[in-house]
């Protein structure tokens, strides 16, 4: 492209056009209480291979820490599409999972791999849009 002719004001990327919304990728968080065996790192890494197959997603890196004394464990799974993150604290029962996910992955999928993993006695979910456009809106410069 040369200096006199027009830049694009959009350009095809791995946005997501769904309905009337045009977004980055889907972040859901998603907070285990109750639950069982959050000091397992064999289920840990295997429900996380698991959680990235339900998604459709590509896994690029995984790599799982244990602390000590309480054996809670802080986990990540490097997506192409993005990531899944999870801590947890077994002393109370608790995780907190953090998955981002753009392109054609189903990050909504991976709740019920969690929950089948860690048996909660209660969850609660919260879904963010990232990036949320309108598809009549577009980025200058």
């Amino acid at each position: 492209m040369n200096n006199n002719q027009a830049k694009p004001l959009y350009q095809k990327d791995y946005f997501t056009q769904q309905d009337d919304r045009e977004y980055a990728g889907k972040h859901i968080l998603i907070d285990l209480w109750g639950a069982k065996d959050l000091d397992d790192k064999e289920l840990l890494t295997s429900t996380l291979i698991k959680a990235v197959e339900a998604a459709n997603a590509t896994l690029l890196h995984i790599h799982v820490h244990q602390f000590t004394p309480t054996g809670g464990l802080s986990g990540t799974a490097i997506l192409a599409e993005s990531h899944i993150n999870v801590h947890t604290w077994p002393e109370r029962g608790f995780a907190a999972f953090d998955v981002f996910m753009c392109g054609n992955a189903q990050p909504e999928k991976v709740e019920a791999v969690i929950k089948q993993a860690f048996r909660p006695e209660r969850s609660t979910i919260e879904l963010r849009y990232r990036g949320e456009t309108h598809k009549n809106v577009m980025a200058l410069g």
